[in-house]
Formats: structure tokens, sequence, C-alpha cells
């Protein structure tokens, strides 16, 4: 997929997709509305990053394509496109533990900061890799 035409759009299911990991150039869109909430995106080869309504939400390390987001109460799924070992980091609530899971395998808990940062790491080898992460 290597990247998203117009570099964010909305599923027919209403997940969001994003990002462009072989651009040498930034591309960058902003007040993207989708369910009502405004979403930036900034993207190249280094970094990929999705805020939501002026926050962070997803970023990584280096860049990627994001596909199927979904966000629900207490899960965010997604599939991960790129390649090398990728640095994924997410705001999500503070102070909870989230387990995650990549490719089917649980790859441990972390445990968000006070700002509701977690991050991992995962190799991207060209093929989408699902990611799941779940809390209570």
């Amino acid at each position: 997929m290597a990247a998203i035409d117009s570099v964010i759009r909305t599923e027919e299911d209403g997940s969001l997709s994003f990002g462009d990991y072989l651009s040498l150039e930034k591309k960058k869109a902003s007040d993207y509305e989708a369910d009502g909430d405004l979403y930036k995106v900034k993207t190249h080869k280094a970094m990929t990053r999705l805020e939501k309504n002026g926050k962070l939400l997803l970023e990584t390390v280096p860049g990627s394509v994001i596909s199927h987001l979904r966000l629900a109460q207490r899960a965010v799924a997604f599939s991960a496109e790129g390649f090398e070992n990728t640095r994924i980091t997410l705001e999500l609530e503070p102070s909870k533990t989230y387990i995650i899971n990549v490719n089917g395998e649980d790859i441990g808990c972390e445990h968000a900061n006070i700002t509701g940062k977690i991050s991992f790491s995962m190799e991207l080898t060209g093929a989408a890799s699902p990611v799941s992460i779940i809390w209570s």
C-alpha cells in the first residue's frame, strides 16, 4: 500500500487510514473531519503522526501507513505497514495498563504514564501487520 491517497481517508467501515512511508518530502493534512473530530496528519519516510482534536493520538518512527484505525471505548485496532523496526507511540488514557497484540500474539503489557502515552516496537516487513490494544 505504501501510501494513502490524499494522506488520510475514511474507509467504508468508518475507520481511518493515513500515512506514506515512501515519501521523502513531508506531507500533511489539517482539519480532516471524521465522526465530529478534527484530525491532523504529518507523514514522510522518517515519521507518521496523527493528532485528534489537537492532541497526539498515534506516531510511528520511522514513517508508516496505518490502515483501518478504529477507536472503541476500551480498545484500539489498526494495521501498520512499513519497513524496518518501527516505534509506535499512542496517547490514550493516563495510568491504565494496556495489553498489546501484534500479528495475533500478545507482546506484553504497557503501563501508561500520567499523560496516557504508551510505546512499543514492532518489526515491519512491507506487509500489513494487525495491532490491537485493549485496557479495562
